[in-house]
């Protein structure tokens, strides 16, 4: 059975708090994963999260500051220790290539994985396969700073009560899904577009066309909300959002699920965050994160 799930495996910003490790996410769609933005101790919450290395498909980083990129060496390393057996794509942004090759080659180890670079250079398709197609969009940090969408292509649901009018049954369904017609019936007449699923990553960044782009229509938004919104001033100068400026991305977008990460850990009180994000006019379903949770797709709709 295909899963569509992401594994909260860090939520810190800056700096990891005795509850919060650096950040790490993974998402599994169907039979790949994606990791993103592994930070310090990524491979110790793969461990605890029970996520192996040869899930891993592709390793997407956003930036080059510590908490996004540091636990690459290790994933890395493990990816190689473990040798797993298909192809791992890398995806961070070209101005950092020389931080991604001291990370990769951080200390000697065995190569026997073939990592395939991909660096980020502009907005744009990153990859297309028959379960999604991978974007990329630049957002507004001190460094460069890319966000990741995922879309799922539409597809046909078939409505039975339009097929048996048309007496179209058995082994007829799948021929006019094939051909689009049927004995002069087409296939829009007894079908609806199902529109494929869209996830978004995006860490830090100021407000921003790219923030707003990438949010759009998603069904899982996982956004950072690293300030409460007293501290609006300091998020801007700092080059990230409050959890109000996310939540207000996330209501004009239509976003079906919420996921605020990367906290400050100035704030002692995470549910603070959820609050100002309600407050936000934010009224779908709506998640805090927190390390080592499993958040499930919505289901289509």
């Amino acid at each position: 059975m295909s899963v569509r799930e992401l594994v909260v495996l860090g939520t810190a910003s800056q700096v990891p708090t005795r509850h919060r490790n650096h950040n790490g996410y993974l998402l599994r769609w169907d039979g790949e994963g994606i990791l993103f933005d592994p930070g310090e101790g990524t491979q110790r919450q793969m461990l605890r999260a029970g996520v192996a290395a040869h899930d891993l498909n592709r390793i997407c980083v956003t930036h080059f500051h510590g908490d996004h990129s540091l636990g690459l060496a290790g994933v890395i390393q493990r990816i190689n220790l473990d040798q797993v057996p298909h192809e791992v794509t890398a995806h961070f942004p070209r101005s950092g290539q020389r931080f991604f090759d001291r990370l990769r080659y951080a200390t000697a180890y065995r190569e026997t994985v073939a990592l395939t670079e991909a660096p980020v250079d502009t907005d744009g398709t990153l990859a297309v396969t028959p379960a999604y197609t991978l974007d990329a969009l630049k957002l507004s940090h001190p460094v460069e700073s890319y966000g990741y969408r995922l879309t799922e292509p539409d597809g046909r649901r078939m409505l039975p009560e339009r097929l048996a009018a048309h007496g179209i049954k058995g082994p007829d369904v799948g021929r006019i899904q094939r051909e689009g017609s049927l004995d002069g019936v087409p296939l829009d007449e007894v079908s609806e577009v199902r529109r494929g699923q869209r996830f978004a990553f995006v860490m830090d960044t100021r407000l921003c066309e790219g923030v707003h782009a990438l949010a759009e229509g998603c069904d899982l938004l996982v956004i950072e909300s690293t300030f409460l919104d007293e501290d609006e001033t300091l998020a801007t100068d700092h080059g990230h959002l409050t959890a109000g400026q996310a939540a207000r991305v996330a209501r004009d977008a239509g976003v079906r699920h919420l996921v605020l990460t990367h906290f400050s850990q100035r704030y002692p009180d995470p549910e603070e965050f959820e609050r100002q994000a309600r407050a936000a006019g934010y009224e779908g379903e709506l998640t805090v994160a927190r390390d080592l949770m499993r958040i499930p797709v919505p289901k289509r709709r």
